[in-house]
């Protein structure tokens, strides 16, 4: 049996053409059932609900053969488990670039606050983010002194009650920003689901496996 993790939303409604592409069909609709184990037409394949976060970890850990994440989600946990000594995506194996679910990670700052000016002098500038790790690398890589503060939601509230001066976050349409009074003032990456296998489940179920990944490049690069 071969396990696919995969997360609610976006990132499962844009997979789904593609798995249709390379001819897997899931058959339970996750908005409708209750069920967090979804059957394919393919008696070989199943399909796991997971949190978009948690899809990397149950692929590295082998509670998944393969899953899709963004490239955000796989860059916070390499970060993090690279600080632990595990080294980075140890057992985790990031094949193709699925080119969906795509957007960018920019930073955002209210209208009247001065980016750039504080960028120049070298203030010390609070930045409201989920994404601390990236974050943290972005700032530093630039030489720009920030205090981070770890936020799970909501993000766009932070720079309008004070409790920061900009935000790191994903940006699609820029229409959340727009209507909070807030601007995207720097682009730090553009960011798409990636497709990442468990590096030993490759080694032990390497032919179907393989077969799947030629799949579903076969099915990105028709997509052009």
């Amino acid at each position: 049996m071969i396990t696919l993790a995969l997360s609610k939303g976006r990132i499962f409604d844009d997979s789904l053409p593609l798995l249709t592409a390379a001819g897997i069909e899931v058959l339970d609709d996750p908005e409708k059932s209750r069920k967090l184990i979804l059957a394919t037409n393919r008696p070989d394949l199943r399909v796991v609900l997971v949190r978009a976060t948690d899809v990397p970890t149950y692929v590295q850990h082998g509670g998944a053969d393969l899953g899709v994440a963004g490239l955000d989600v796989l860059l916070e946990h390499g970060a993090e488990h690279s600080a632990g000594g595990a080294g980075g995506h140890a057992g985790l194996y990031r094949p193709l670039d699925l080119r969906i679910a795509r957007c960018r990670m920019s930073v955002a700052a209210r209208e009247d606050f001065d980016y750039a000016s504080a960028v120049r002098q070298g203030s010390r500038i609070r930045v409201a983010t989920k994404y601390t790790q990236t974050a943290r690398q972005h700032f530093a890589a630039k030489g720009v002194h920030v205090d981070l503060i770890k936020l799970y939601g909501s993000m766009e509230l932070a720079p309008l009650t004070g409790l920061a001066d900009a935000i790191v976050d994903l940006v699609s349409t820029g229409s959340t920003l727009k209507a909070n009074r807030l601007v995207e003032v720097e682009r730090i990456m553009d960011i798409s689901s990636r497709l990442v296998v468990n590096a030993a489940a490759l080694k032990v179920k390497r032919e179907p496996l393989r077969a799947l990944i030629d799949a579903f490049e076969r099915a990105v690069e028709g997509r052009g």
